[in-house]
């Protein structure tokens, strides 16, 4: 089973593509929600965030990764994937 991952984003958002990307890359799912129309998201994800209106904001699990480059240098660092391990195993 694959960990609850959300990613809330706007269609037009480079960063949210790359986001997407590497999370495709590591073949786990997600949930995306667009904020560009959606207020009722938008302020869920501004909540979730403590603030922030800047997307994407990426969730894994409870665990607020942040935006793109939070999410890259995770990757970078090599905890990306016990991250995703992690949640994972929580879940199972």
């Amino acid at each position: 089973m694959t960990p609850t991952i959300t990613i809330y984003s706007k269609d037009y958002c480079p960063y949210c593509q790359r986001a997407k990307a590497l999370l495709k890359s590591k073949d786990v799912s997600f949930t995306e929600y667009d904020v560009s129309l959606d207020m009722t998201r938008l302020q869920e994800m501004i909540q979730r965030s403590s603030g922030r209106r800047t997307v994407p904001q990426i969730f894994i699990g409870d665990v607020h990764v942040g935006g793109f480059d939070d999410l890259y240098a995770l990757e970078r660092a090599g905890k990306l994937d016990p991250l995703l391990n992690i949640q994972t195993a929580l879940i199972n």
